[in-house]
């Protein structure tokens, strides 16, 4: 038997379920330290943030809590993984396209931008952290978003920690990017869906999860029009503008749930050449073009459907 509890969080719905339902109080409480330290630190949405406070500075060498330190090596390794598709430094870029405040207000309000006016993306080559410092190097006009990474590693960190406070098999969930420690026999049901929002007993594929992470990440719900033109939250850094890939959604199972999301995020901006990538990094798989039709790759079960 497990226990459930979700609530609004960085914009989206935090979930955690445990196995021991005497424990769910403890797990909430760990999720949301968790998810509060993360939001300090590295909001792009907050002008409080470490982060917010670090890119107003215009550049320089800046000693940095250990929080925002981890998040951006992550990030950093996520770039070097990726070669770059997966770049930090894609934050002028993302508020060149719209998407410059939450993405509640775009909804509400729609982007504040009235026109596009293409940013380049400097590279994550440009940055230099020292862990043993905690610093951080940016060159004048060089911005960081840690959207692809920081929560993801948010949900990695709080599984982890509750698993490892209550001795209870854990499932966290911040926006569909899923983390496990331990599980059930059977492993965890996880409806896959374009829409993190979507029932859990609404239709899609159900795949189980028994260790490491799931991620999707789609083109179908953080999208604003601005003119006759759609744009979305995946930025191509070769273009320096949202990627225009044949995929709608991406799901990736890997050892983690950062890993995980760096890939799916990075399938949905290589387009065409993500199947091959994929299958290379040995990532099981399954994109879902726009017209529906699904490839799977690397033993995502394709009788899953």
């Amino acid at each position: 038997m497990t226990a459930t509890e979700s609530f609004p969080a960085l914009g989206t719905t935090a979930l955690v379920c445990v196995v021991d339902p005497s424990r769910l109080d403890d797990a909430v409480a760990m999720l949301h330290a968790e998810l509060d330290e993360v939001d300090a630190a590295c909001s792009r949405f907050r002008d409080d943030s470490e982060l917010m406070r670090l890119n107003r500075a215009g550049g320089g060498t800046h000693r940095i809590g250990p929080r925002l330190a981890d998040a951006i090596g992550v990030a950093l390794e996520a770039a070097r993984a990726t070669n770059g598709i997966v770049d930090p430094t894609i934050a002028t870029a993302l508020r060149a396209t719209g998407y410059d405040t939450s993405f509640a207000d775009i909804s509400a309000n729609g982007p504040r931008v009235g026109r596009v006016a293409f940013a380049g993306v400097p590279g994550w080559e440009m940055v230099t952290l020292d862990p043993e410092t905690s610093t951080v190097q940016l060159p004048p006009g060089v911005e960081l978003d840690l959207g692809a990474t920081a929560k993801a590693l948010a949900a990695d960190r709080a599984a982890r920690r509750i698993h490892d406070a209550t001795g209870t098999d854990v499932l966290v969930s911040l926006g569909g990017d899923i983390a496990v420690a331990g599980a059930p026999d059977d492993g965890w049901p996880v409806l896959i869906a374009d829409d993190h929002r979507a029932a859990v007993d609404g239709p899609g594929p159900v795949v189980s999860v028994d260790a490491g992470g799931l991620a999707t990440s789609s083109t179908t719900v953080r999208r604003w029009t601005i003119g006759d033109e759609e744009y979305h939250h995946l930025i191509d850094p070769r273009t320096g503008s949202s990627a225009r890939s044949p995929w709608r959604t991406v799901s990736v199972v890997a050892a983690s749930c950062v890993t995980a999301n760096v890939a799916s995020s990075a399938a949905i901006i290589l387009g065409g050449d993500a199947p091959a990538w994929l299958a290379e990094q040995g990532l099981p798989a399954r994109l879902v073009a726009h017209d529906g039709a699904c490839t799977y790759v690397a033993g995502w079960p394709e009788d899953a459907q």
